[in-house]
This record gives C-alpha cells, sequence and structure tokens, in this order.
C-alpha cells in the first residue's frame, strides 16, 4: 500500500469515526458500502473482517470518550453484548458461504430499510413493548453534567433484539448500531444520549468477537493494512465524535445520509 492510499483511507477513518460516533452507529453501514465500491474483486468475508476491526477501533474509542461522560448503561450494555456474541460468531461463520452477488443484494435491501428507519426518526418510547411477557427492569443513568435519566424496559426484549443485531452484524461487517440505537430507542424507551453511548460499548464487545472469529479463519490477514489505515483515522474521529454528540443536533446530516444509503442500496441491488 502507497503512502497516498494510506492517507486517503485515513481520513476515510476520520470521517466514519466521527459521524458514527456522533449518532452512535460505529459507522460500519457506512464503511462496508465504500469497501465493495473500493474493492470489487475482493470476496465479501474478507471486506467484513475489515469493517469489524474498524467498527471495533471506532466503538471501543467512543465508548472511552462516552464513559468520561457517564453516559453508558453498563449493566444493560453487558446483558445485551454477551447476547450479541451467539449470532455475532454465528454471522462471522455464515459470511463465508456467500456470493458476492448474493452478499450485495442482502446489504442492499438492509441499507434500503435502514434509509427509510432513519427517515422515519424513532421517538424514545415510541414503540416500547411494555406488554410484552417478561421481566422488565428500571434504570436511572446519572451524566457527569448532573443530568438524570430514568427509564425501564423489557430485558427479554432486548436480549432477543441483541442476537439478532449480532447475526446480521457480524454477516454483513456493517457494526449494528445503526439498527440496534433505533431499537433501544424506540422499543426499550432509552434516552437518546444513552443509547447512543450504551450501544457503542455493546458495539466494541460484539465486533471484537467477529473479528476474532475471522482472525481465527483467515480472512482477517488478507485486509489487515487497510483495516489498520482505516481504524487509526476513526480512533481520532471517534473522540471528535463524542464530544460533538450533546453539541450537534445531527438531523439534516442523517436525513442526507438516509438518502445516500437508499441510493447505494437500490444500486447494490441492481449490481
Amino acid at each position: 500500500m502507497d503512502a497516498l492510499n494510506a492517507l486517503l483511507l485515513v481520513g476515510l477513518g476520520f470521517f466514519i469515526g466521527t459521524f458514527g460516533t456522533l449518532i452512535g452507529a460505529g459507522g460500519g453501514f457506512i464503511l462496508m458500502p465504500l469497501l465493495l465500491l473500493m474493492y470489487p474483486d475482493m470476496s465479501p468475508d474478507v471486506l467484513t473482517s475489515i469493517s469489524l476491526a474498524v467498527v471495533f477501533l471506532n466503538a471501543s474509542s467512543g465508548s472511552i470518550a462516552y464513559a468520561r461522560k457517564k453516559r453508558i448503561d453498563y449493566r444493560s450494555a453487558l446483558i445485551f453484548a454477551l447476547a450479541t456474541l451467539p449470532g455475532a460468531i454465528i454471522g462471522a461463520f455464515t459470511t463465508t458461504l456467500l456470493s458476492r452477488h448474493i452478499f450485495n443484494i442482502i446489504l442492499g435491501a438492509l441499507l434500503i430499510v435502514v434509509a427509510i428507519f432513519l427517515m422515519l426518526k424513532p421517538q424514545q418510547g415510541g414503540y416500547a413493548m411494555r406488554g410484552l411477557k417478561g421481566r422488565c427492569v428500571d434504570r436511572c443513568v446519572t451524566e457527569r453534567n448532573g443530568d438524570e435519566h430514568r427509564f425501564s424496559f423489557n430485558i427479554w426484549t432486548g436480549i432477543w433484539i441483541s442476537f439478532v443485531v449480532g447475526f446480521i452484524s457480524s454477516l454483513l461487517g456493517i457494526g449494528g448500531g445503526i439498527i440496534h440505537v433505533p431499537a433501544l430507542i424506540s422499543l426499550l424507551n432509552f434516552p437518546i444520549h444513552v443509547a447512543t453511548a450504551t450501544s457503542h460499548l455493546i458495539l466494541a464487545i460484539m465486533a471484537l468477537a467477529g473479528t476474532i472469529v475471522h482472525m481465527i479463519q483467515g480472512s482477517f490477514w488478507e485486509g489487515w493494512q487497510t483495516a489498520l489505515a482505516i481504524g487509526s483515522g476513526v480512533v481520532i474521529g471517534a473522540q471528535l465524535g463524542a464530544g460533538l454528540s450533546s453539541k450537534v443536533k445531527p438531523k439534516g446530516i442523517i436525513l442526507a445520509l438516509a438518502g445516500a444509503l437508499l441510493i447505494v442500496g437500490v444500486r447494490l441491488i441492481l449490481t
């Protein structure tokens, strides 16, 4: 890899780290479509391993920044992260069975769904499943600045959602935050700032599990230099994104991104 390409990848990582952390999505949903366009001849399992490694670095850096702000619900993060692990491991193994064409169709369809979901702008507790049978838990998160967030949710709903997110994320290399954050907000009644921060810790654990599987399989080592270059920019960008999270209202950016994801999703399906 020459110096110019490495520099461009670092810049790409900085953008992904900043925006992904700003909305709590990890950035994989932006990176994976770009990797597919940048490396048309590379197999899905190699691209997925690159994306998951970058998501791990981004989510880890973002988690540290959010921990300083005391926005993370650690108990929920640990429970949901453990629930994602079986799905993440199964998804990582399943990726090797998909052809590039099928992979593109699945990812394209998911990007379209995500774009529509972003445009709908989920509200806290908008679809909270309080009527389901199961254990409901109460949480209280107090930020460093003194803001207090009290909320309750169905723990089993969160566990099942996390398992599915783990599978899809590891299968497609998108990290899963773009699915998990709206679910935490609209289905589990999480406050937006707490959902964003907690999602990052969940993503870090889940992406690490998927990356380790790809390392064992050997697919990661074909693209480790690309992952390292993008990851270098991501770590720096994640700190900036976390700092901007309480100052910027990314509504317009999210709508623009939703439009871009819609276009990329259609293109992947038709390719």
